[in-house]
């Protein structure tokens, strides 16, 4: 079942019909003196994305006219009208594609999201008709996974800590019948993650490596991993309680990897999946690491601490060097790493790192096509003495202030020697501002185009 979306109704839908600004007046010379009157009244005038519904004679809706500049449809085109027409079926009155109509039906649906964990939502938002050619498998599975990764991300650590995430993953792991193995608290020294269990040892809530695998064997191996930081206070190096407020959203990127997991399991793309999660709470304690403590990680790398708040690529490192000894064909982790991404691309765009440039060009495609916006940052060698160490092999933190999310992405870097192609997206997880579809609170960053890129280089 797709939110808001029905194939059929009992009702005769409203027609929603797209006007170009520049046929305004044409069109209207076309219309009734009611709707003349009725647009005059109102005071109508025509800008990209208004509407206004045109009654009939018996003072019913007859329609609901709507301003493009121009008639090209994307995810995003309708996506603030569910929200506000009034409650109702309605229907596109428009000649769309196949991609046109899934993205509209997408995108539509996506508008309809609300967080009602803890705060009940009367408001009603209006259904479309599943528009003709629309491929309705894939509108369910970008839209249930597109909100999935909303809700992981908006529900507080008091709900959503690594037990949670844990379970979360458990979830969709047994829709679709995959394996699943959990390594929590101390084998995670036995299995060799010795970074995860540093970073979430100081909290109550054990740490986690989630390990998840699915599909042919001798299928292309493609392995996700997402940052799990269920709340980071920063450590010893302790945040400001302001920087604290959103933090719940620090395992965003596990989030959007799983996700991801989900559209490609759906689909039942020919691949073998892996799915890594290390799940944690970095939080302080008297057994908390410590700035100017040396980690080994799994591969024996020695990691000087230069800052307890750059956690996420100690826990990245350790599940980065895991997915790399099996010599996936595509690895890739989603991160909500630095603020320094924030700076460089803003809170909407996804900062992306590779060293494949096949890779980005397909990515950067999808991404358009999505309207799911990707923007490739470098991993800049020269910068790599940033974050040396005078008593270990490498540093957490970088010497300089500048370069943040290049020196991380340089970090884990470090960690990838097997893999033949890798890609790290650094992003926000949440809209800071509300847009058309997409209300303020936890997002699916560059999920949508990942899947993309996914279908065509492997296939259906």
């Amino acid at each position: 079942m797709i939110p808001n979306i029905s194939e059929k109704t009992d009702a005769v839908p409203t027609a929603i019909k797209p006007v170009e600004i520049s046929a305004f007046e044409g069109w209207l010379e076309t219309q009734t003196e009611l709707a003349k009157s009725w647009l005059s009244a109102q005071s109508f005038k025509p800008k990209n994305g208004s509407h206004i519904a045109i009654p009939n004679a018996e003072g019913s809706i007859s329609f609901i006219l709507f301003i493009v500049t121009e008639l090209v449809w994307d995810t995003w085109s309708l996506a603030a009208l569910p929200n506000a027409l009034p409650e109702g079926v309605y229907q596109l009155d428009a000649e769309l594609d196949e991609k046109q109509a899934t993205d509209i039906a997408i995108g539509w649906s996506l508008g309809t999201y609300k967080f009602n964990h803890y705060k009940k939502n009367e408001k009603t938002s209006a259904t479309l008709i599943l528009p003709k050619n629309a491929d309705k498998a894939h509108i369910e599975r970008s839209v249930f996974a597109t909100n999935l990764a909303r809700d992981l991300i908006n529900i507080p650590t008091s709900d959503m800590g690594p037990k949670a995430l844990e379970g979360a993953v458990s979830q969709v792991a047994g829709e679709f019948e995959a394996r699943q193995m959990n390594i929590v608290g101390s084998d995670l020294l036995t299995y060799s993650y010795p970074m995860v269990h540093a970073v979430g040892r100081a909290s109550t809530q054990e740490p986690r490596m989630v390990d998840m695998v699915w599909g042919d064997p001798n299928a292309p191996k493609v392995t996700i991993i997402g940052k799990g930081v269920c709340f980071d206070t920063g450590g010893l190096d302790l945040k400001p309680s302001s920087a604290m407020l959103m933090m719940k959203k620090d395992m965003g990127g596990a989030a959007i990897a799983l996700g991801l997991a989900y559209m490609i399991m759906h689909a039942n793309l020919p691949v073998r999946l892996r799915l890594l999660i290390p799940a944690v709470e970095n939080s302080v304690s008297g057994n908390a690491y410590r700035p100017g403590d040396v980690l080994t990680s799994r591969n024996g790398k020695t990691v000087e601490i230069g800052n307890t708040d750059a956690e996420g690529r100690l826990v990245l490192a350790d599940a980065i060097t895991a997915a790399d000894e099996q010599e996936p064909d595509l690895l890739i982790d989603f991160a909500t790493l630095t603020g320094a991404a924030r700076v460089a691309v803003g809170t909407e765009i996804s900062a992306t790192f590779t060293d494949d440039d096949d890779l980005f060009a397909l990515i950067e495609r999808h991404a358009k096509n999505e309207k799911d916006p990707v923007w490739r940052l470098p991993l800049w060698d020269e910068y790599r003495e940033l974050i040396d160490s005078k008593v270990a092999e490498i540093n957490n933190a970088g010497s300089s202030g500048f370069g943040g999310a290049i020196t991380a992405g340089l970090f884990l870097k470090e960690f990838v020697e097997k893999s033949k192609s890798w890609v790290h997206f650094d992003v926000m997880a949440y809209n800071s501002r509300a847009r058309a579809g997409r209300p303020v609170g936890g997002e699916a960053f560059a999920m949508r185009a990942m899947f993309a890129a996914l279908k065509e280089r492997y296939g259906s």
